[in-house]
């Protein structure tokens, strides 16, 4: 069988150009080239099933706005080109089909290849499948294969020797008339694949034989051999016979109503269609229940990864949102060089759907919720392979050690999307089960709910899919989905942008729109590794239809790229509260989110904008602060207050070992917020921060009002700012690189030896302050069953910045990729502070005692 050569044809650069999108898969003709087909104005078109006349997936282009657009140009456009052209684009047209039709061909011989041996053994005493069993699965094969290579032999030389004279709509209508040996492999297709199946499981060497078939590629190209499922293989006719009549709709848009071939493409059509819908009935008697109301086309409307909750584990899926149904799959293990297909866990029709609460559900599935700590040890694993990948990179000769390593970090960021999220989606079927998925972001979840919901507005009838027409659904997702890979790093081009790194800092001004008083408040979400997560929420305010926040909040980016703010209604409903620690309750008003595009917020000033969500105007400015920037330890220049200046000098000043300030904010942490979900890990309001500093600063008398007053999250934040902003670390610079040495160290005893050394080795106010600091710290975490944070929490969190060197110790390491702040320093800094939290009380007169002495001079 030769390959269809288009050498010495004639070639029009406009015909070219306009054909570009079709595409002529391995699978067959598809015209209409859905999943890479865009809009005019460069949007996303949506492609979608069309279930008539066929229960198949019909492949189309649809504009948000309008029906089902043809892949072909407007009606009228013909008329006005020359016949040669009309005649290149027919001849494109057949030639794609000519392709498909090719390697269909070699997949059908590939099929029947172990047919024949598998006949002969079956003769023999020790046969593999009986002869029952092999007639059964490879029922019809040979036949269908023949008509098609008649076919092909056929219409090959009609295209190589291509001009106006050539017909080729006798072959077609032959073609169709010949279809029917295709009802009889429809009609045995579900026994077949039971019977190969069992045939699998009881016989070991069936089922080696099964799984590697080998399909030639088409020759001269450099596509090789490759292996596909005998699964796989007996689906191709079924998709084949559905797609039939695609190529003769094409066809008959190119052929001019007096050219001999139209007539003959007409009766081809009006055949083919007459028996896929003979077929479709004969198949399942009830298709008008699979179907969507009044004949439309099942669209594709939303796909994504989601973590589904299954028998108590949590397992990632593929889930698709079609216009009358949804749809979770998985993808199904395929080795390598295999077609990747989907397997379906279960299908719900829109009709039968319901949302379920909390309220609503008798018992809801136990869900595994990892510490937090174990998630932010995580997230510094990656970022530390990410700044290897980087270095490596920048290497000759390592390309192989950055494989591994970018197939580390996928392994690792896989596992932090499959256990990070926490929020749930129930969802219900009428006459089934319910399920339930664990997703990052209420954003997220308020999307599929929506989209949901929207389609059940309309007039929508339960259908139930019959086996074949599950299959042809599932594996039609593999072609129609949107999200190709699940959204971590390690699968996005070295070209696209890495995010922001960094501090965001965001003040949310006010909000309009809203028809009636509520009490209101809004949470921002940014994307990191890979998924959204909430970051910071401001005050509710109350009964108002105009709120006016004016709050600031300084979020940490993590190679953020989006921020996404939500509006929410505040639920005061006794019943509905603390149901699950997860369980949002509260309404969403709007939403909306907006690029962080680095040239516009890196500016020194403040950017400000306007998010428009369901009528609803909330006004915001954002400006950003790189980590380099935001890491700097600055002096301060007036040495009366207390932020920025050596904590010796300040507790010389005040005649007292810890810091005032120190002492008054743990004390209120203490008081009112050891309780407090998150204490420490919260964005405090910046505007409440800066106002404590400012009023710790000047001493203000009126400071033990403002602090009783003052949000506890604003207080622990500047407890925090006031770390941070030392101008030297609280365990300082000169002894910083033997604290990288010291727990670094393997010998437990050694390590012991040296970290207390150290200690004893700072000066009184720092180890005083620390030491302080260091119960504190304790006794939050003795509250972690409510307050949810552990001794390793605290530590991510403090550790930086007690530890991070200033400006001009940091230089001489510097790090010049901003994507490097989980750097392996900052998981020491976190280490060496974890390691005096764990450690027994330590007491000040008890460490200077201490004879124990150091080896190496610090």
């Amino acid at each position: 069988m030769e390959p269809v050569s288009t050498r010495g044809l004639p070639r029009l650069s406009w015909i070219d150009t306009l054909y570009s999108n079709f595409n002529y898969n391995t699978d067959g003709y598809d015209g209409d080239a859905a999943e890479d087909r865009k809009s005019q104005d460069g949007s996303e078109t949506m492609p979608f099933i069309d279930e008539s006349p066929t229960m198949s997936p019909h492949l189309c282009a649809r504009g948000p706005d309008s029906d089902a657009a043809s892949p072909t140009p407007p009606e009228g456009l013909l008329a006005g080109v020359e016949l040669e052209k009309g005649l290149e684009m027919k001849r494109l047209v057949l030639s794609g089909f000519l392709a498909s039709e090719e390697i269909y061909i070699n997949q059908l011989e590939a099929l029947l290849l172990p047919m024949k041996p598998l006949k002969a053994a079956a003769t023999t005493s020790k046969p593999v499948l009986s002869l029952e069993q092999i007639n059964t699965i490879f029922y019809k094969i040979q036949d269908i294969f023949e008509v098609h290579k008649e076919f092909y032999d056929a219409l090959y030389p009609h295209i190589q020797q291509w001009d106006e004279k050539v017909t080729v709509g006798h072959l077609f209508k032959k073609l169709a008339s010949q279809l029917g040996v295709y009802k009889a492999f429809v009609d045995n297709y579900k026994n077949a694949l039971e019977t190969a199946e069992k045939c699998s499981q009881a016989n070991t060497q069936f089922q080696k034989i099964s799984e590697n078939l080998k399909v030639k590629g088409p020759k001269d190209s450099k596509e090789s051999n490759s292996t596909v499922t005998m699964e796989a293989l007996l689906y191709k006719p079924i998709d084949r016979v559905t797609r039939s009549t695609l190529v003769l709709h094409d066809l008959l848009k190119h052929t001019p109503k007096d050219h001999p071939d139209f007539a003959l493409l007409q009766d081809a059509l009006r055949i083919s269609q007459n028996f896929l819908s003979c077929i479709n009935e004969e198949i399942d008697p009830r298709r008008t229940a699979v179907t969507t109301p009044k004949g439309e086309a099942r669209q594709l409307v939303k796909d994504g990864f989601l973590v589904e909750v299954s028998e108590g584990s949590r397992k990632l899926r593929h889930v698709f949102l079609f216009t009358d149904l949804l749809l979770c799959a998985k993808m199904k293990k395929t080795a390598v060089g295999k077609q990747q297909q989907y397997e379906c866990k279960w299908y719900i029709p829109l009709a039968d759907l319901t949302f379920q609460t909390l309220d609503d559900s008798d018992s809801c599935p136990h869900v595994q919720t990892l510490p937090e700590h174990e998630i932010e040890e995580m997230k510094i694993k990656i970022s530390v392979i990410k700044s290897e990948i980087q270095e490596k990179k920048a290497i000759k000769g390592q390309s192989r050690v950055v494989d591994r390593l970018r197939k580390k970090m996928n392994e690792q960021e896989s596992w932090l999307l499959l256990n990070s999220p926490t929020i749930p989606f129930r969802i219900h079927n009428k006459h089934g089960k319910s399920h339930q998925f664990l997703l990052s972001s209420d954003y997220e979840r308020s999307e599929w709910r929506e989209s949901i919901q929207k389609l059940q507005k309309r007039d929508l009838q339960a259908c139930v899919l019959s086996t074949v027409e599950l299959q042809v659904l599932t594996s039609s997702c593999f072609k129609l989905r949107t999200v190709h890979n699940i959204p971590v790093t390690s699968n996005k081009d070295d070209e696209e942008s890495p995010g922001l790194y960094g501090f965001l800092h965001v003040i949310i001004h006010s909000a309009k729109g809203f028809k009636v008083s509520a009490n209101l408040y809004c949470t921002l979400e940014v994307d990191s590794f890979g998924y959204f997560v909430s970051k910071a929420k401001t005050r509710v305010f109350r009964d108002t239809a105009e709120p006016q926040w004016n709050e600031e909040f300084e979020i940490e980016l993590e190679g953020s790229q989006c921020l996404r703010i939500l509006c929410y209604e505040k639920c005061y409903d006794k019943t509905k509260l603390n149901k699950d620690d997860n369980e949002i309750v509260d309404k969403i008003m709007g939403k909306g989110q907006v690029q962080l595009d680095p040239q516009t917020v890196q500016s020194k000033n403040w950017h400000m904008d306007v998010i428009e969500m369901n009528g609803i105007k909330v006004e915001f400015s954002m400006k950003f602060t790189s980590r380099d920037l935001s890491l700097k330890r600055t002096p301060s220049k007036k040495q009366s207050g207390v932020f920025g200046v050596k904590i010796s000098v300040v507790t010389k000043r005040e005649r007292s070992k810890v810091p005032y300030i120190v002492r008054q904010c743990i004390e209120e942490v203490e008081k009112r917020g050891i309780e407090e979900v998150g204490i420490y890990r919260i964005s405090g309001v910046a505007t409440d921060i800066q106002a404590l500093k400012a009023a710790f600063d000047t001493n203000t008398k009126d400071i033990l009002v403002m602090l009783s007053d003052m949000d506890i999250n604003a207080i622990a934040g500047t407890l925090k700012l006031y770390f941070r902003e030392l101008p030297e670390p609280l365990l300082t610079d000169r002894l910083y690189p033997a604290f990288m040495e010291g727990i670094a160290l393997s010998d437990p005893a050694a390590k012991e030896n040296c970290m207390m050394h150290l200690l004893r080795s700072l000066p009184d106010p720092n180890l005083i302050t620390f030491l302080t600091l260091l119960e504190h710290l304790k006794r939050v975490a003795e509250k972690e069953p409510v307050n949810k944070m552990s001794l390793h929490n605290l530590a991510t969190v403090f550790g930086p910045t007690l530890l991070r060197p200033s400006e001009s110790e940091s230089s001489k390491a510097h790090i010049t990729l901003a994507s490097d702040i989980w750097s392996h320093d900052v998981m020491a800094q976190v280490q060496v502070l974890l390691y005096y939290l764990q450690h027994q009380p330590i007491s000040f007169s008890e460490l200077k005692k201490n004879t124990l002495y150091f080896s190496t001079d610090v």
